[in-house]
């Protein structure tokens, strides 16, 4: 890696560790330089601003999880066994990644500036791969595949929350609670005939 990529890596990293510490509103360019130890100019050669930086934070994140999603559909020729495997990849990177999880999924910047378009449609592709799962899947025109899998997201969602949150009975080891919840996730959505 270049000097100049390092350098961009260094200040992505410190401004992931000082959002997750400080939250969005007390965090500046300035903190972020000094945990560097660079100037606050040095940083605007990356990024026009603050949300510049978070956007490409969240991008970063986004690519990630994409990356898991497709190894886990990849690894599954039977679409139930690659609608699960995509399920549990989902958790998992939750789990694995929680710094980017939470700047991804659950940073509430009350001023920051929307998510720029083309970025936004690039992360949709990882919802997209839930539906195209769904649609593998499921051989019926009953159900609308982007409509389930942004239901199914948002059971995984709250799964991951939970665990991050620490407001999952200690009792209930997380292995398998992240099997139940995809169990539950594949009876809903396939579901059996009588």
């Amino acid at each position: 890696m270049s000097q100049n990529g390092e350098l961009r890596s260094r200040i992505l990293e410190q401004a992931r560790i000082l959002l997750l510490k400080e939250g969005y509103s007390a965090v500046s360019m300035r903190k972020i330089a000094k945990a560097v130890g660079c100037t606050p100019t040095s940083i605007y050669i990356y990024f026009d601003n603050k949300d510049a930086l978070i956007h490409a934070l969240i991008e970063e994140g986004m690519e990630k999880l994409h990356g898991a999603l497709v190894a886990a559909v990849q690894e599954h020729v039977d679409p139930r066994q690659r609608f699960a495997g995509i399920c549990l990849a989902f958790l998992q990177f939750g789990i694995q990644n929680p710094a980017y999880y939470e700047i991804m999924f659950l940073l509430h910047p009350e001023k920051m500036k929307r998510y720029p378009t083309d970025k936004y449609r690039r992360a949709r592709r990882n919802l997209e791969l839930f539906a195209d799962t769904l649609r593998e899947a499921r051989t019926d025109c009953s159900f609308d595949p982007m409509l389930s899998a942004t239901v199914l997201w948002s059971l995984l969602h709250g799964s991951i929350s939970l665990l991050l949150a620490q407001r999952v009975d200690v009792g209930i080891p997380t292995a398998v609670f992240l099997d139940q919840v995809v169990a539950h996730a594949s009876a809903m959505l396939f579901p059996t005939s009588s």
